[in-house]
């Protein structure tokens, strides 16, 4: 063989083994955990994330079948005094929007099931209480903290977000959510 010839056979092996050594990285990069789906943040004016949790009571919930109504929102912890500050609030909401399409969900994030129904019993709360045992759902919301609040229109549209404690009751909270009813 000529030397020419060991040149082109070294640099053609060379370049079959780049790209073979180029395909197994590309290979490689495609397992393991970093190919998991990924998880659908939660962005204003964008489709709600779906969820499927289960309440007290052991009530099956998933967001999407609440669809035509507008969906309250709110993660708490039984340990947070601004979530137990604006809990009587939200039940008044919850019963004035008795006859309206509304649903009030909240979801008990890093806290214990007993101590959120000791809660429902002690303040007579009428709303679900779900539970989210591995704050996938509060993850998925890109839940920074608790209280958070969201309002999600009846297409499923997420509107609002909140942080931190509201009036629930107030003129200013029943004029926002009816502001996503459907209007005839």
């Amino acid at each position: 063989m000529t030397e020419h010839h060991i040149k082109e056979k070294l640099t053609t092996t060379h370049l079959k083994n780049s790209v073979l050594l180029l395909l197994i990285i590309i290979l490689l990069m495609g397992c393991g955990k970093d190919n998991e789906p990924a998880v659908t943040r939660a962005e204003i004016n964008k489709p709600a994330p779906d969820f499927t949790l289960v309440d007290l009571q052991g009530k099956i919930w998933q967001l999407s079948s609440l669809r035509g109504k507008v969906v309250f929102i709110n993660f708490w912890a039984t340990w947070c005094p601004p979530c137990l500050e604006e809990m009587p609030s939200m039940q008044a909401l919850n019963t004035a929007m008795a006859n309206a399409p509304f649903q009030m969900l909240t979801i008990l994030n890093n806290d214990q099931p007993a101590f959120a129904q000791n809660l429902v019993n002690k303040l007579s709360l009428t709303f679900p209480v779900l539970i989210d045992p591995n704050s996938e759902t509060g993850t998925q919301y890109g839940l920074t903290g608790v209280p958070e609040t969201f309002i999600i229109d009846p297409e499923g549209i997420l509107r609002e977000k909140f942080l931190g404690p509201r009036p629930w009751n107030s003129q200013g909270a029943m004029d926002m959510l009816n502001a996503y009813f459907p209007h005839n």
